[in-house]
């Protein structure tokens, strides 16, 4: 990770008012920082910055139901993303359960520092860690990806 920090910005519905109040008072904090957001959730953001006459690198992908969690997924692959704040609603199903597992397993998949509350989110950037260089270790995936399958033995 470098010094600027990308982070991805996900809420659900219900969860929403919790993260744009989190940016907004932690504002200090993340000025530095650019941002990758779901769709409704980026422009929710970039409304509440601009009412203060901020103004954010804020990237915004599809809306979650509609392949923005599956975005975001790619790119935390990529090596795109460096922390993924995603203050969930783990009382109320979504349309997209599917894609909200896959950006989760992912995530852990490549160690991404990822908050799914406010609570941690606050840890994560209250960090030292946040605001220096970090590489992050990512388990080498060689040997399953050069595995024999059953059919090629």
């Amino acid at each position: 990770m470098e010094r600027i920090k990308r982070i991805a910005l996900v809420a659900h519905d219900s969860r929403k008012k919790d993260l744009i109040e989190w940016v907004d008072f932690n504002w200090g904090t993340l000025s530095d920082c650019e941002f990758v957001c779901t769709g409704t959730t980026g422009r929710l953001v970039e409304e509440a910055l601009k009412k203060k006459g901020i103004t954010a690198k804020i990237v915004k992908l599809k809306s979650g139901p509609l392949g923005g969690d599956v975005e975001l997924s790619a790119l935390i692959a990529e090596g795109k993303i460096d922390y993924l704040i995603f203050f969930w609603d783990p009382m109320e199903p979504q349309p997209h359960d599917v894609d909200v597992k896959a950006l989760l397993r992912i995530a852990t998949l490549y160690n991404v520092p990822t908050a799914t509350n406010r609570s941690t989110a606050d840890f994560i950037i209250s960090s030292p860690l946040f605001k220096s260089e970090y590489k992050p270790t990512v388990k080498d995936y060689l040997e399953y990806i050069n595995r024999k399958l059953e059919q090629e033995k």
